[in-house]
């Protein structure tokens, strides 16, 4: 006869005898890892037939001393005789909250009636899961540092961008959520201290320039050092210098137009310093190519994010949830994932590739001579060196200055801007009008 009331479940188990002792262990751990409580019984078949269970002097310690050898953490069950449609049996009720749960030395999930054992990389997942608040680099203490340590200076801007009010540093930091129990977090340092590199070895930005497509040839390098903010302008700076820069004048304005859209490199940038692990001892790379720039970060990709999702869907997992909190907060980052899809709105071509441990954006650079894209008024585009923009820009702001106070503004000799004003002059950039004395510069791309 079948009891309705008996049926196996993903937190229920159902034994004929204590003959299926190993089993009715695994299931135990199974459910244990699924729900943290369950139930057992001695003397039911799977079906729901009550068939009984014999049941000697040492029954029942022999079923406490088999769950506590082979369970792992120690689990404390309630086990007792109860009497199923007139026959004897055994009923176990078991809870725990230590995950993992290992039964036999192997771990096991709950999957509907079955016991699943789980992989090496599974198990990895769901310690990596539980363990997520602890392990987050971010909310952890910094525990050599004090509050001598951090810029009040730079915390008080931020705080005022922020739309809060600063009345100390002190208060600023436990509104911030970086101060508890007069301990400074790992981010209150890697933001406002005035020298995280002290501290973290991997507050840094590496930047490079290489004369083809792959590293054999490196023309420029350089390491910047310093809190996060300081990094990411450093980032930026760089990459402007380093690729080429197109231009149009309107009226008295001059508008710089890089080859690669400005908003999609500097979200780029931004997302590298957000979501990177700072557990990784690297430091987040800028390297430029002759036909690419790429931003390198430590870390994969987080969570379950792939290439093919952050593509395709405004999807955001974050690692450091407490610098994207703080990066949004001063409007870095959007809350909703927004970043790559603007990256791609304004480089459609870019890449984004998983490579050993770090996640790499690559930004194609356009060829020399081709226009930019941008907005259909904009003139094609015209390659200009770093000092070419420097001396455009002095003539834009007085039409009339001469070689001599070029070479003053600009702190380099009149030699060298009689070269770069003849370079421009074949670059039909500019020409000169009148005579020297009363004469002016005329800009000829407009």
């Amino acid at each position: 006869m079948k009891t309705k009331s008996l049926k196996e479940s993903e937190t229920v188990e159902l034994k004929r005898s204590t003959s299926e002792m190993k089993e009715a262990i695994i299931a135990i751990v199974a459910i244990l890892n699924k729900h943290q409580k369950g139930e057992l019984y001695f003397g039911v078949n799977n079906d729901g037939t009550v068939v009984g269970q014999v049941i000697g002097e040492s029954t029942i310690r022999d079923i406490s001393k088999a769950i506590s050898d082979h369970i792992e953490p120690k689990i404390y069950p309630k086990i007792n005789k109860l009497s199923l449609e007139r026959k004897t049996c055994i009923h176990i009720e078991f809870s725990g909250h230590d995950i993992l749960y290992y039964a036999y030395g192997q771990v096991y999930m709950r999957v509907g009636d079955e016991n699943k054992r789980l992989s090496a990389k599974e198990i990895e997942n769901i310690i990596l899961k539980k363990h997520k608040e602890k392990l987050r680099w971010d909310t952890a203490i910094c525990e050599k540092a004090t509050l001598s340590d951090i810029s009040s200076t730079k915390v008080e801007s931020f705080v005022k961008k922020a739309g809060l009010t600063y009345d100390s540093l002190e208060n600023a930091l436990k509104k911030l959520q970086l101060y508890q129990d007069k301990k400074l977090l790992n981010t209150a340092l890697m933001l406002f201290g005035k020298k995280p590199q002290s501290f973290f070895p991997n507050a840094k930005l590496r930047c490079a320039v290489f004369g083809t497509t792959d590293t054999a040839y490196p023309i420029d390098m350089k390491d910047f050092e310093g809190d996060i903010f300081y990094l990411i302008e450093k980032a930026e700076d760089y990459i402007l210098q380093n690729i080429h820069i197109g231009m149009k004048v309107e009226g008295l304005r001059r508008i710089d137009i890089p080859e690669i859209d400005k908003e999609a490199f500097r979200e780029a940038i931004i997302n590298a310093f957000c979501h990177r692990d700072y557990y990784e001892y690297d430091s987040v790379n800028i390297a430029v190519f002759k036909d690419r720039v790429e931003i390198r970060s430590p870390g994969l990709l987080y969570g379950a994010l792939t290439i093919e999702k952050i593509r395709t869907g405004m999807v955001s997992e974050r690692r450091n949830e407490l610098i994207a909190e703080l990066f949004h907060r001063v409007h870095l980052i959007e809350k909703w994932g927004r970043g790559i899809r603007l990256i791609l709105s304004k480089e459609p071509t870019t890449e984004f590739k998983e490579v050993g441990t770090h996640f790499i954006v690559v930004f194609h650079r356009k060829e020399k001579g081709t226009t930019p894209r941008v907005t259909p008024q904009v003139t094609p585009q015209v390659v200009l060196t770093e000092l070419e923009t420097k001396i455009i820009n002095e003539i834009v702001k007085n039409k009339k200055i001469s070689r001599s106070q070029l070479a003053e503004q600009l702190g380099i000799s009149q030699d060298t801007i009689k070269e770069y004003i003849e370079k421009l002059k074949k670059k039909k950039m500019i020409r000169r009008r009148g005579r020297t004395s009363s004469g002016y510069w005329e800009i000829l791309q407009s």
